[in-house]
């Protein structure tokens, strides 16, 4: 790992991810968590402070970047929620099938080079009647916003820790096993529309 994406990329993402708007969406969304919980790209736990600790058991943080891992130890320090790190990335995730009640995924999907493979995994490691609740920004359904995603990714991705701006989530997740229960999408205000559709829903694991 280059020393940009251990000690700087945690510090820029971090402030990125926290903003007012993405932190509304943030507490609209990780309070439906419950039981045993995977969030898939913990990031700097950022999403820590929203965690209904009545509801939610432990948490599985899954991470593999050293530099985001230890930028979390303080919002850990500062939750009850018990979190157990797994460092492997999410094309392998190392659980029993159908050991966790919750997935959640925050401004992740964007980033993992095999989504097909890590959503497969989030998929058997989800216990039936469990829910995938998801946060993501995407591709634009408007056709000038779609192209400029297009064409900005293969820079953005080498310099933004490999995140693609053109990803359509829900069809991702809906190609995955997953059925969506829920879905809202909207652009973020105050963000650039290539970098801020939103999508932010909930689903099941199709049997």
């Amino acid at each position: 790992m280059s020393y940009y994406d251990d000690k700087i990329l945690p510090h820029v993402i971090d402030k990125i991810c926290s903003t007012g708007q993405v932190m509304k969406l943030r507490s609209e969304v990780v309070p439906l968590s419950k039981g045993v919980v995977l969030e898939v790209g913990m990031g700097s736990g950022i999403n820590m402070e929203f965690y209904d600790s009545r509801q939610v058991e432990m948490v599985y943080g899954l991470e593999p970047s050293h530099g985001m891992r230890k930028k979390a130890q303080a919002n850990l320090n500062r939750s009850p929620v018990i979190v157990e790190w797994l460092d492997l990335p999410g094309e392998s995730i190392p659980l029993e099938d159908a050991s966790v009640d919750t997935v959640l995924l925050t401004f992740t999907l964007c980033t993992i080079p095999g989504w097909k493979d890590a959503l497969g995994q989030m998929h058997r490691v989800l216990r039936p009647g469990g829910k995938l609740l998801f946060l993501e920004h995407g591709a634009s359904p408007d056709d000038a916003v779609h192209r400029w995603q297009d064409r900005i990714t293969p820079t953005w991705k080498k310099i933004a820790g490999g995140c693609h701006l053109n990803r359509p989530i829900s069809e991702l997740i809906a190609a995955s096993g997953f059925v969506i229960d829920e879905l809202e999408n909207l652009y973020m205000p105050k963000t650039p529309k290539i970098a801020g559709y939103i999508y932010k829903g909930v689903a099941h694991k199709a049997l």
